[in-house]
């Protein structure tokens, strides 16, 4: 039997949102990024971009298990000059721009290259509950709480 591999012009690519209020960051993200590298289809194949698009919505209410953890963990940044790293805490990137958030963190679970930046532009965060993408009519995400 030969494998299937599929063809670009046979991928049909569906809208999901997700509502991320009072969710844990990681559960969420290893969900939405299983959605978008298309682990959920049975055409799934791990060198071609089959995923769909997700919409996530009240990034800025998603909350982290652990009493401490969102004081612990840091996010880093370099600017690419000697000494030029800097690093804050998960608690101060949720309150200052918490799309960033979420979408660093998922952007950690999808392929490294190409592939994975083509994944990329296909999430959209929204620290509120309004998005621009009504016309795609997307379907709601179930994800266990």
């Amino acid at each position: 039997m030969k494998t299937y591999t599929p063809k670009a012009s046979e991928i049909q690519r569906d809208w999901y949102v997700v509502d991320a209020e009072g969710m844990i960051l990681g559960r969420l993200a290893t969900e939405v990024a299983r959605v978008l590298r298309g682990k959920h289809k049975p055409t799934f194949a791990p060198h071609i971009d089959t995923g769909d698009h997700v919409i996530v919505i009240n990034a800025g209410k998603v909350r982290m298990s652990g009493a401490s953890k969102a004081d612990d963990k840091r996010v880093y940044r370099h600017s690419g000059y000697p000494g030029g790293i800097k690093s804050q805490s998960y608690a101060e990137l949720l309150d200052r721009k918490p799309a960033e958030a979420v979408r660093g963190t998922i952007r950690g679970m999808l392929p490294k290259g190409p592939l994975g930046r083509k994944q990329m532009s296909k999430l959209k965060v929204y620290a509120g509950s309004e998005h621009p993408h009504t016309a795609q009519s997307p379907t709601p995400l179930e994800i266990k709480r």
